[in-house]
């Protein structure tokens, strides 16, 4: 597992976010992916976690319980799609939705990242419109 992370210590602002704001994990090798996503995320009211790799992205969210998960698949450590299945198999995430994040964008990628159990899919380049209209199917717009 990775030592680097996004989700901060307990002197971060994000361990601030009232406990009714919903909390999205960002699971995404790309630093770049990572900032945009939150940014765009927490200016929409979410709460944001982040992590770097499969392995990392398990542990903070069996820790952390997010309300939802953006799953990059392609992950080092651990694979997004073995990650998923990982964390469906877990009782305390099997009902988290996660949605597959992915710039693999092929018939039979979406029909993997199925199986593996994501909830949903999208893939890159998306619109931030087409990405929190798949979130809110989830997840009720934040506030």
């Amino acid at each position: 597992m990775s030592a680097i992370s996004d989700h901060g210590s307990p002197s971060t602002a994000d361990s601030a976010t009232p406990p009714a704001q919903f909390r999205i994990l960002v699971i995404e090798d790309n630093a770049d992916m990572r900032e945009f996503l939150q940014r765009i995320l927490k200016r929409r009211g979410y709460g944001y976690l982040g992590a770097v790799d499969g392995a990392e992205g398990v542990a903070l969210a069996l820790a952390e319980r997010p309300d939802l998960i953006l799953m990059d698949l392609a992950l080092p450590v651990l694979d997004g799609y073995e990650a998923t299945r990982l964390l469906k198999a877990n009782p305390a995430c099997a009902a988290t939705p996660i949605v597959a994040v992915t710039a693999h964008a092929r018939a039979v990628d979406q029909e993997r990242a199925l199986e593996s159990g994501c909830d949903a899919y999208i893939s890159k380049p998306y619109s931030i419109r087409q990405l929190f209209e798949l979130i809110e199917q989830f997840l009720p717009p934040a506030t």
